[in-house]
């Protein structure tokens, strides 16, 4: 299933929302795809979707939830990657 938090997040002069999955990362790209949200925008384990994108989200079948939820579904689903982690699994750069 597909989550959707509200859009409280503010950078580059705009406010953001985070869009997860408790199922798989592929099940979240394929969503994100679909609403139009750019590959850019995946961070380790959700997108950052713009404010304008919310009401589309929820429209296609998002669940609207809180931010506080976005971490316990991906906790409960063991998809959260700390950001620690994700580091460490990147190839160094060149």
């Amino acid at each position: 299933m597909i989550y959707v938090d509200n859009p409280v997040w503010p950078a580059h002069n705009r406010l953001w929302a985070h869009l997860v999955s408790d199922v798989s990362r592929a099940e979240l790209h394929a969503f994100a795809e679909l609403l139009g949200a750019p590959r850019r925008g995946f961070d380790r384990d959700h997108y950052d979707i713009p404010s304008e994108l919310v009401p589309v989200a929820i429209w296609l079948g998002a669940t609207h939830v809180t931010a506080r939820d976005i971490a316990r579904l991906l906790r409960t689903a063991n998809l959260r990657l700390p950001k620690h982690l994700a580091t460490a699994a990147r190839p160094p750069v060149r």
